[in-house]
Parts: structure tokens; sequence; C-alpha cells
């Protein structure tokens, strides 16, 4: 296909709700674009079904009882992407320079389809060449040997299965080393630090079937709309029985204000919707903890009032002496937090924060939901505690219909970490992993991604291994991180589309071509199936239904086991080629690692609905230092660094045609952009003080301590519901304004969606359509 230039995007605000026609026409539109024929899209009745295939695209619950389309718009979109017929084989490799490609946009790359052989990057002809999987095997374990294993970083994105990541994981520490950083590092690392300290468990403690049974529901920074859109459906169950849905967001997002499901007949003909949220308070970015604060402390003064009156309490008195540690510390600090300072620091007047309250308050079951609005904040941390300190006061974890839902992104992110991708050794089972295989584990912590990045940059980290992702591209700091990336001696990037990681190759750099989950994976002892975990820890089993695209593509988990061999020495208590000829094999050796996690867990991978992982805090028992789940007081009511005079704060977005790095179109349907991605979204009064009209074209330039300059040009401005002093903008292009310093106390999150930057006039405008 011939490289499209980036359009100028033209603005039609977007009035309907979320699915509804709008979702169908997309539907139509990826089908069409990836040449799926209409009647072959029956393998989409097969997703996220039993015995089907499980989504490549959000980690969203599965249910045990299915809808008859069990998948949303993206979801469909990330099927067509995988199965599409385009192929970008050794023919067009031949073409096309890299150097050519680097000019090609993050949507070309992908459209372009599959990759279908094992290429090795030529840089004298500045191009990939065909080669075979034994000589890249051979290679790269040649060169790792070579390698010191601290110097090199083995990355997972976050969708390889369980399976391939319990052996990625096996095969790195055998090499020597504990880099394993994540695409969680990037997103929920937040969730991760924050949560074991104050309930004793990193994911969030709801099922499914507790949508069901709460009573009221609140949302902090997470659009359902494009990031887990199947979400909806409970949600819209929970708005017609009258259920409370609180939303704290700086936009407005169609998903969580109505929607329209495209399942039913009657809502589709006469186009109605159903509303979600009962409140949406547009809190500033970075303002959350100020806003939750704000909730809490007028419980706290519900609470006294009553305690004065002899009324009943507010607050859950028994739960909180019972279960709790640290609540008097930090009700006296509620108490002492000016009205004035919270409202100036949240965005929000005081009245919306108590009548948020007064909502909390009258319900029995309330369940907290949070995205990367939270965590992507310099004080990400403490926001998640926060929200947890909200949900102890009455009571609301570890009771039916309640707990917290930190709502994950992609589909097996959450259980890389369950079975051992983790760059902190106290995740890890190391003495079990000695006394199984008969080795000695590194103990030192291992890079998480920004430090494997400060490493890159340093010269330190010499080599990389991708099990899938677009690391280079969702990282940030683009512009000094591109050119460093050349200087690594190794770069292996196991993947299943071109994308622009592979596009600055180091001295030796090989792309290897694999399965996508949908396809069959045919070993030696048949058909065989991989397993994941979604955002609720429920662990399921998948099959792929289509054939592979090439007869040259290779599983992940045979990908692994190459390079394992290629690399290690022979280990009589690891037969790499069963484990591939079987994966029952592979989830046998799982289970033993992790016996109370994966009890029977083959025996239970097809279980309708998957099977819970078993957690502490859901039967309120706290694995914590105290020994009980700990209120804890913030280090700041400002979620971002402190604002300046002319600095605006950006938020990055994933557009409705995009999830992750992945483009599949130029639209974002819900904010009414189409046809281009090179805008930032403004507050009307904000461009009217900066003297912009619509599509003026603006030069972002961050504010940042280390000097280094900055900046992406040649961006229309856009007017858009946004608060005041806050701008948009698209990830990941708007990566290359986020200092690779700019990150979560704590936990290293590139705090992206609080950017500090500026903005000027660009003369440089895009290319019209």
């Amino acid at each position: 296909m011939a490289h499209q230039p980036q359009r100028k995007a033209v603005h039609k605000p977007y009035s309907g709700p979320a699915g509804g026609w709008g979702s169908v026409k997309a539907l139509a539109s990826i089908l069409t674009q990836q040449e799926v024929a209409i009647l072959g899209s029956e393998i989409l009745w097969k997703q996220n079904k039993p015995g089907g295939f499980m989504c490549v695209s959000c980690s969203w619950a599965k249910p045990a009882d299915p809808h008859m389309f069990e998948f949303c718009e993206n979801g469909a979109k990330a099927t067509a992407w995988e199965i599409t017929p385009k192929k970008t084989d050794p023919a067009f490799f031949a073409s096309h320079t890299v150097s050519e490609l680097r000019t090609w946009s993050d949507h070309a790359l992908e459209d372009n389809g599959r990759l279908t052989h094992p290429m090795r990057y030529d840089a004298a002809l500045d191009k990939y060449v065909q080669v075979s999987w034994d000589e890249a095997y051979a290679a790269i374990g040649a060169e790792l040997k070579a390698l010191d294993p601290n110097s090199v970083v083995f990355y997972t994105s976050g969708r390889a299965s369980l399976e391939a990541s319990y052996m990625y994981q096996l095969f790195g520490r055998m090499y020597g080393t504990n880099n394993f950083p994540d695409s969680s590092n990037m997103c929920h690392e937040s969730t991760s630090v924050a949560l074991p300290e104050v309930i004793g468990v990193p994911v969030g403690t709801v099922l499914l079937e507790d949508y069901d049974k709460a009573d009221c529901i609140f949302f902090f920074g997470q659009n359902t709309t494009t990031n887990s859109p199947r979400m909806l459906h409970p949600l819209q169950g929970a708005a017609k029985r009258g259920v409370p849905i609180v939303v704290f967001n700086p936009i407005r997002e169609r998903g969580l204000e109505r929607f329209t499901n495209p399942q039913n007949p009657v809502e589709m003909v006469a186009s109605g919707s159903t509303r979600i949220a009962t409140e949406y308070h547009q809190v500033t970015p970075g303002g959350d903890i100020a806003a939750i604060t704000g909730i809490c402390k007028a419980l706290i003064e519900q609470d006294d009032a009553a305690r004065r009156s002899g009324r009943p309490r507010v607050i859950d008195a028994a739960f909180v002496a019972e279960h709790t540690h640290g609540f008097e510390d930090f009700a006296a600090f509620c108490r002492d937090q000016p009205w004035g300072d919270l409202e100036a620091v949240s965005g929000l007047p005081e009245t919306e924060m108590r009548a948020a309250a007064d909502t909390y308050a009258k319900a029995k079951a309330v369940i907290a939901n949070y995205g990367m609005g939270m965590t992507q904040h310099v004080h990400g941390v403490e926001a998640c505690k926060m929200v947890v300190n909200l949900l102890l006061l009455r009571g609301n974890i570890g009771r039916p219909g309640a707990g917290i839902s930190p709502v994950r992104g992609h589909s097996n992110v959450q259980g890389q970490r369950t079975v051992g991708i983790a760059e902190k050794t106290k995740l890890v089972p190391l003495d079990r992993l000695k006394e199984l295989y008969g080795f000695e584990p590194p103990r030192e912590d291992g890079l998480s991604t920004v430090d494997a990045c400060e490493g890159i940059l340093a010269g330190e980290v010499r080599g990389f291994v991708g099990l899938g992702g677009n690391f280079l591209r969702a990282v940030p700091d683009h512009s000094r991180m591109e050119p460093a990336w050349a200087r690594m001696r190794l770069s292996v990037q196991i993947a299943t589309k071109l994308n622009r990681s592979h596009l600055f190759p180091g001295a030796v750099t090989y792309l290897l071509p694999c399965n996508g989950r949908i396809e069959i994976d045919r070993q030696a002892t048949g058909p065989q199936a991989v397993s994941m975990e979604d955002s609720t820890t429920c662990i399921h089993g998948s099959r792929g239904q289509r054939d592979p695209i090439s007869e040259h593509v290779r599983s992940e988990p045979a990908i692994v086991a190459g390079i394992a061999k290629a690399t290690l020495a022979p280990n009589p208590k690891i037969d790499w080629d069963a484990w591939v000829g079987d994966y029952g094999l592979v989830r046998d050796a799982i289970e033993r690692t992790w016996p109370d996690q994966f009890k029977d867990f083959n025996k239970r991978l097809f279980q309708p609905g998957g099977f819970p992982r078993p957690l502490g805090a859901r039967e309120r028992v706290w694995n914590t230092p105290t020994g009980k789940a700990n209120f804890t007081v913030p280090d700041s009511l400002l979620n971002r660094t402190a604002p300046e005079p002319d600095v605006y704060q950006l938020v990055t977005l994933r557009a409705d045609g995009q999830f992750n790095t992945t483009v599949y179109s130029l639209d974002d349907r819900f904010r009414g952009v189409y046809g281009g991605r090179d805008v930032v979204l403004m507050n009307a009064a904000d461009m009217a003080r900066l003297g912009l009209a619509e599509g003026d074209m603006v030069r972002l330039s961050t504010v940042a301590p280390d000097g280094i300059a900055r900046e992406l040009g040649g961006l229309q401005a856009i007017p858009f519901g946004i608060p005041e002093g806050a701008i948009a903008g698209y990830y990941p292009e708007c990566n290359v304004l986020i200092p690779l310093g700019h990150y979560a106390k704590g936990s290293k999150v590139p705090a992206a969606k609080s950017v500090p930057v500026r903005i000027a006039r660009d003369a440089i405008p895009l290319a019209a359509e």
C-alpha cells in the first residue's frame, strides 16, 4: 500500500450516544478496511465465549452467561485488525527502506498487514531481509551469551498469554536477570504499589457479579467508552435499576453519559439511549485527591454531627474499629482541610463534593472504579490510596456489591504479573523457582520501564527483547529515546504487525512474527489453548479459530523456547520442546509454582466466566504490616506539579479509533475529530485569552526542570469541553512532550495525564486534506 500523509482534521461535534448505529457503522468500516468479508466475520460470534477466543483488546471481565454479541466496537476492531488477510511480507520489505518507513504514520504501518516471515535488519541495505528461524535463534542466542545479563531487558506487552509469560520470565531468570518491565509500568503500577500497602493485595477486589448487587457506583479518571466498552453492559443494567453512578473526570466521556445497546432492537429502532451518570463532576486534571478529600470531609462532618446528636453513625464504626488502622489521623486531616483549598485544587464547588458525599452515604454497597486518569499523575499512588480511604469509611471492601475496581487496560497485562513478569523480586517466588528448576535466580531487583529507558539513554542497556508491544512508541521522551535505541547492540522484536519500535534498529536486530491469539496454534499434541487473567482476577481459556496468516509464523511459546534453547545450557528439569508441544504442561508448572492461586488449573481452564484467584481482601483478611486495612494521609492535595502562570496541563488521550498505540483509524467519533490526530483540545475561554480561533496552528513546549527542549508543533486548536487551564492531545504522538523524569512518586508511572506545557502559535501548518 502507498503511504498516506496525515491529513488536516475536521471538527464536527458528535451528539449521539455511545454504542448505537455509530458502533454498527464503525464495525462495518473496520471489516471493510481490513478486507474481512462480512460473511466471514462469524468469528465475532466466538469472541469472549466459552470455548472461543478471548478478546485481544481490553481486559474487562467475561460473563459466565454471555450476550449474543459478547464484543464491543473496539474489540471487533482488534479482531479485524488481527485476522486481516493483508500481509507485510519479504517482498514488502524488499521494496521499502527502514528510513522511508519512518515517514509512515502509526496507522499506515500496522494497516499494511500481518508479518509473515522472520527478518533481520541489514544496515548496508537499510532494509529488513528474510532469514530462517534457526539462523535467527542461533544469532540471538550468541548475542545474548556475549552480553552481561544485567544489560539486557526482557519487555512484555499486555497481550502475551500466561503460558508464554511464564516461560519468558523463567528463561530470563535462568539467563541471569530480573529486568522484566512490562506495560503495567506505564499505566497501573501506581495501583500495584498503593493497594498492597493499604489492603494487602495488588489488584481490585470486585467480581463482575458485584455490579448486579451494587447500589452505587463511582468512577474516577476512567474512560469506559474507548478503554473497556463492554463494561457499559453492567453499567446500563445498574442505571436501569436506578443505581446512582457518580463520575469524576476532566472530560465528559460519552460512554459515561449515554449508551444505546446495539443488542437491543427496541433501543436501536427507536434511537433511544440510557443515561449512565447521575452526577458528572468535571474535576481538573490532578484534582482528584482534593475531590475525594472533600467527599470524605463531608462524610466525617456528617458523622461528627450524628454522634453529637445521638443519631445513627454515617461512618461504619464497627468496620472501622475491627478492620482498619489510622482512621483518626485521616479524619483529622480531612477536618483540617479548608473548603476553599479543596475547591481551588479540585476545580469543583463545595456543593458538588457534598452532593457526592450525600449519594455515597445513602448507599449500602459501593463500587469505586478508576483508570489511568488517577494513576498517571505525580501523586498517582496517593490518589489510589484515597479511593481506598473513601471505601473504608463505610466498609465498602469485602462485601457483596462493593469494592475497589482498577480498570486495567490490555487483555492479559494483570495476568503477566501473576505469573512472574515483574522487576521487583518480592513479587516473584524465587525460592520456589530454584526448587523446581535447580538454578539460582538473581536476587536483585531489575529495571522498570523508566529505569530501562534511563539505561538505554546512558548506554548501560545493551540488549532488548520485546514480547509484543510497541515499547519505543509507548514510552515518554521520543526525541531522546529514538536515537538512543540505535546505540544498543541487540534488539529482538516478537510481533504480529510492523510498528514504529521496529524502525529504530540496534546493531543486531531481528523481527520475529508470531501467531495472533485468534489463530489456531497447532503443536505436537494438536491445537493448543492459552489463558489470561481479566481485570477482576478471573482466569480464562482461549482457543484460536482461524488458520495462521503464514506457515512461517510461530507461537509466542515456541519463539521463547527457541531463543532459550539457543542461549541456555540444557537443564534436565526443563524440557522446552515438551512444553511447546503441550501447553497443559506449562499450566501444570504454573500450578506447581503458585498452588494456592492456580489449583486445578487445567481442569478449570474453560470454566464459564473464568475462575477467580483467591484474594484475602475479598474475605476481609488484610495481608498488610498492621494486619488491617490502612487509612493513609496523602502527601499532597494536588495530584500533579504545582501550577505556574501561562502553563497548561496537557492530558494525553486515546481516540475512539485506537487501542493503546494501535491506531485503527484517524477518526475520534465521540470527540468529533475526523481524519487527523494532530490536534489539541482546548477550553474556549483559554483559546479566546490566547487569541486563538478554531483551526489555528499551535506549538506546545514542555516546562521541565531539566532544561531539555521538548516541542510538538503543527497542532490544530479545537474548542472542547475541558476545564480551563487544561488541554488534551493524543497518545502516543504527545509522548514526545513527556520528560522521562516526569512520573508518579513511588511507582514511576509516566505522569501523562498532567504534563506542564506552554502554548505558542505555529507557522507550520498540517498538510491540507
